[in-house]
């Protein structure tokens, strides 16, 4: 048995995605921008998958921009909100846990001069609202915030973003990363009020290699590619129609956030309660995050030797980020906790598929990894 519990690095793809993908492949395979039947057929699912998109969001198809992923999302986000507002001011505020997407971005800027301002997080891994107020000023053009982390799942106040700016009168964009929350939270622009949000489509059981950028009307960034005319010129290129249509397709598999996450919520005080009957485990998530994502430590044993030992148990979790190969969470560390919880870290990751069995065999797993792997001295 398989037990596959790492959905914050990918989600299996739905039979709705898979369908729509593989149908777009078979009987709707002309280019969009054509304008015979074929390719009328595939602007219409074009069109169609913005919509749905869209309408997840409650904001406007033609706010919707589709790229390749969120990693292309945030670097658009980031590098054309910079290009179009560099003359009216060189700081940009974000937070000290970022997606590799975003911090790679954030190091490139600083290298050209700009003056990057990253707020602290507390052990919780929240960023302070006071902080974030002291942090933007007049020349603050762009601040971006993370929604849902992907190593613990706090659920920063992106929100509050909004207050800052106006306080002072900043020229700002606000940039949100809502990757992780895409899909499994309510999650609308108004609410958020944000100028822009980075989302992935293999996040809900969608294809790879497809995402989105929102964009709010009147907002104008700069271009990172040029080309053709499609997607206003924003993002050029002949769509990936097969994938853009399976992650239409995902979008509209979705269950009622508000009705799943409470599904999701028992399956997290489950697994919380249970571990909490083991000695020498320390949990690192928040109380309050989203109950998609559980960061445990394994006091003494190191992540490695467990993810390889419980791999061949047919469990896959993971030590932090995929985007992270290999390094040791700078989430953590920004956390304040030690190298040793650190080096012993876990990251567990529902989605819709998942269930109480999983987590029962998780649990044998992380029994029989404190019986089978000697902790380290």
């Amino acid at each position: 048995m398989e037990v596959y519990l790492d959905n914050s690095a990918t989600t299996a793809p739905c039979s709705e995605a898979v369908e729509a993908t593989q149908s777009t492949l078979r009987n709707c395979w002309g280019n969009p921008s054509s304008l015979y039947k074929r390719g009328l057929e595939a602007e219409k699912v074009l069109e169609s998958s913005r919509k749905l998109v869209a309408k997840q969001l409650s904001c406007k198809s033609d706010e919707i921009y589709f790229t390749s992923g969120g990693t292309e999302s945030n670097n658009l986000a980031i590098f054309g909100t910079v290009n179009a507002l560099k003359r009216r001011g060189h700081r940009i505020v974000s937070t000290s846990i970022e997606h590799p997407s975003v911090e790679e971005c954030l190091k490139y800027l600083e290298g050209l001069g700009f003056e990057v301002i990253r707020l602290t997080v507390d052990s919780e891994g929240r960023f302070s609202q006071k902080d974030l107020m002291a942090a933007v000023n007049s020349k603050t053009i762009l601040v971006s915030l993370m929604l849902v982390n992907n190593e613990v799942g706090t659920i920063q106040p992106v929100e509050f973003a909004r207050r800052a700016v106006n306080a002072t009168g900043a020229p700002a964009y606000i940039h949100c990363d809502a990757v992780q929350a895409f899909g499994k939270t309510r999650l609308q622009v108004s609410d958020l009020d944000v100028d822009l949000i980075s989302i992935s489509s293999h996040k809900i059981h969608g294809p790879k290699g497809v995402g989105a950028l929102y964009i709010r009307k009147g907002i104008r960034i700069e271009p990172r590619a040029f080309g053709g005319t499609q997607e206003k010129r924003i993002r050029p290129g002949t769509e990936p129609m097969p994938a853009i249509a399976g992650f239409g397709a995902a979008v509209k598999a979705l269950p009622n956030p508000a009705t799943e996450i409470h599904k999701i919520s028992r399956l997290r005080d489950y697994l919380c309660y249970k571990l909490g009957l083991m000695d020498g485990i320390t949990i690192n998530s928040p109380k309050d995050s989203l109950p998609y994502i559980t960061n445990i430590s394994v006091n003494g044993i190191n992540s490695e030797p467990m993810l390889n030992f419980l791999s061949d148990r047919g469990i896959y979790v993971s030590a932090g980020s995929a985007c992270s190969k290999g390094k040791k969470s700078s989430v953590l560390k920004a956390m304040g906790l030690s190298d040793e919880r650190i080096s012993s870290a876990l990251r567990i990751s529902f989605s819709r598929m998942t269930t109480f069995e999983d987590i029962d065999v998780l649990l044998d797993g992380l029994s029989a990894v404190q019986s089978n792997i000697r902790p380290r001295r």
